[in-house]
């Protein structure tokens, strides 16, 4: 080693300056490199839309480094992509805790809100998208697709409303109906005749 300031670094009492620390820092490197590996190959898979393929790389970039928020988020789209919605959110969601850049959040949770607004579940999806628009207020289809949510979600509430209503009537008349039957089968009519 030509610098003498480094000469006199020992590990772990031995005199081999450099090469512990080398041995220590390359399988680190090694390992980072090994899950941007496979998140790079199943972003090409998804690109040319294999996606089952492109599951199984972003599960090995994962099962590497289960931190990496890249390689959970890319798995959520890919579950999507196959209409695996309930795995999706839950990556999703994972990605979205994980992710500390907030226009990366703000993708996870529009991804989120755009599987259950398809399942027409507006209630979440509404809760979704405004949890993308806080991490980036400059989303439009984020905005968009929030207001169509709410305009759907009270449609939807007003026909459940009605739907209720007319449930509710056919329960009365139905019940009507049958105190009408059990009133004629007992008519004064029928009743025995009380003499004075």
């Amino acid at each position: 080693i030509k610098n003498p300031k480094l000469r006199n670094i020992h590990l772990f009492g031995s005199k081999k300056p450099m090469t512990m620390l080398l041995l220590l820092i390359v399988p680190t490197l090694a390992f980072a490199q090994s899950d941007r590996h496979f998140i790079r190959t199943g972003n090409k898979l998804y690109r040319n839309q294999n996606y089952p393929k492109a599951e199984v790389e972003y599960r090995k970039a994962m099962s590497q480094n289960g931190s990496n928020a890249h390689a959970v988020y890319n798995l959520g789209n890919a579950l999507m992509m196959q209409q695996k919605d309930s795995a999706a959110i839950v990556q999703l969601e994972n990605a979205g805790k994980m992710e500390a850049n907030k226009t990366r959040k703000a993708m996870a949770y529009h991804n989120i809100g755009t599987i259950c607004q398809r399942h027409q579940l507006y209630g979440d999806a509404i809760k979704a998208y405004e949890e993308a628009l806080r991490n980036n207020p400059n989303d439009n289809e984020t905005r968009y697709n929030l207001a169509l949510c709410k305009r759907l979600n009270k449609n939807n509430k007003e026909q459940q409303k009605q739907q209720q209503q007319q449930q509710q009537q056919k329960e009365q008349q139905k019940e009507q109906s049958t105190r009408c039957c059990v009133l004629g089968e007992s008519s004064p009519m029928n009743l025995p005749a009380s003499h004075p």
